[in-house]
């Protein structure tokens, strides 16, 4: 299959994320960007963001004592 130039204009700190990440990733930008579209599309992204959720949900209990240990009294931040 034959590729396609897009062209997108976005804030400098989010294109130099998107080099920064694509690099860790070993990618082109143009692969990395692929990789977020096709993820999004296909609702991979949707499904992690959910199992997420619904994980921090599942043990706040553990968050919180763990917070509350490490904090000084009243300074919670969430």
């Amino acid at each position: 299959m034959g590729k396609t130039q897009l062209g997108a204009r976005v804030d400098a700190d989010v294109a130099e994320l998107a080099r920064k990440r694509a690099a860790d990733l070993g990618l082109t930008i143009g692969d990395y960007l692929a990789r977020l579209v096709q993820d999004d599309a296909s609702g991979l992204r949707a499904r992690a963001v959910g199992a997420a959720a619904h994980f921090l949900t599942e043990h706040q209990d553990v968050f919180d004592e763990a917070e509350d240990a490490q904090a000084p009294r009243g300074a919670r931040a969430a």
